[in-house]
């Protein structure tokens, strides 16, 4: 298993200049970095399954153990501030429950019963995707999981580092990144990890692209929980709209902070008016937009 091999260029690590062994393990993050790259159309299909199958009502699944559900955890936790995913519609399965996030529990990620056990309980269907990420590509937490998922009808995506791994062939959507054996060996925190949470930007990233969450670069959805976002926000409406940013700022008052909304506010369509046109178009301010300028209020 190449996430377990020990390099031989790297035996004597320990006994480097601290200099070298930190140039060796940056150039092992590019390394990383870089076989996500043979991945890509398997990580587009991916997201273009999960978002056409997410729809308004299904949620995002998350399955790992160890490093891997700490860097699943990390990208689904990220997505209701940045794009306003609903909590409601993210799920983390993670090997041992959330206190493994913190420290280790004895044995769990070797549960493949707790893994089947979770999905059950998350009532995992054909609305959801599931995303099980594992190094080694064994893990059997994580891979019972991801077969459960798969035959309860749901997008599954299997993440792993290592070519012929049963995750990879539990999942529908199978994502191979050979990062190969690490500068120490089976330390999966380093290279595997970084891909890992390249390909989950990525796979993401997409789905919110693709659900109408981004507009021309911006987070057209994103809450404004502080008074950075807030100004972030009011720059959004008034670059969109073409407008002030007071003006702008009004219209975020008026919408409750709703970029979208406030952004056909101040185009001269509040209200009901601006609901009733975003719903029509699933949310997405691009199509509102171009109602407008083709003149289909």
């Amino acid at each position: 298993m190449a996430t377990e091999d020990v390099d031989p260029r790297f035996a004597d690590l320990d006994a480097w200049p601290l200099a070298g062994a930190m140039e060796a393990m940056w150039e092992g993050q590019m390394a990383a970095v870089a076989a996500v790259r043979p991945a890509l159309p398997a990580i587009a299909a991916a997201a273009e399954a999960a978002a056409a199958a997410l729809g308004e009502e299904g949620r995002l699944i998350y399955v790992g153990a160890g490093t891997s559900g700490r860097v699943a955890v990390q990208d689904g936790a990220e997505l209701p501030p940045t794009f306003d995913w609903p909590l409601s519609r993210i799920v983390f399965a993670i090997a041992g429950g959330n206190g493994a996030l913190i420290s280790s529990v004895e044995g769990a990620e070797d549960d493949a019963a707790d893994g089947e056990a979770q999905i059950d309980a998350a009532g995992a269907g054909p609305s959801d995707v599931v995303i099980g990420v594992a190094a080694s590509g064994a893990t059997p937490f994580t891979v019972a999981a991801t077969r459960r998922a798969t035959e309860r009808g749901a997008v599954s995506i299997g993440v792993a580092s290592n070519a012929g791994a049963p995750l990879l062939a539990a999942a529908r959507f199978p994502v191979l990144i050979e990062t190969g054996s690490e500068l120490i060996a089976g330390s999966t925190r380093m290279k595997a990890g970084t891909a890992q949470k390249v390909v989950l930007n990525l796979i993401s990233t997409g789905i919110m692209l693709r659900q109408g969450r981004v507009y021309r670069g911006m987070m057209v959805n994103m809450h404004a929980a502080n008074a950075k976002l807030r100004l972030r926000a009011e720059r959004m409406v008034a670059r969109i709209a073409g407008c002030g940013q007071d003006e702008a700022a009004a219209a975020l008052a008026a919408t409750e902070g709703d970029i979208k909304r406030a952004t056909l506010a101040v185009l001269g369509y509040g209200g009901p008016q601006a609901a009733a046109m975003l719903e029509r178009c699933g949310g997405n301010l691009r199509l509102a937009l171009s109602d407008i300028a083709n003149g289909a209020q």
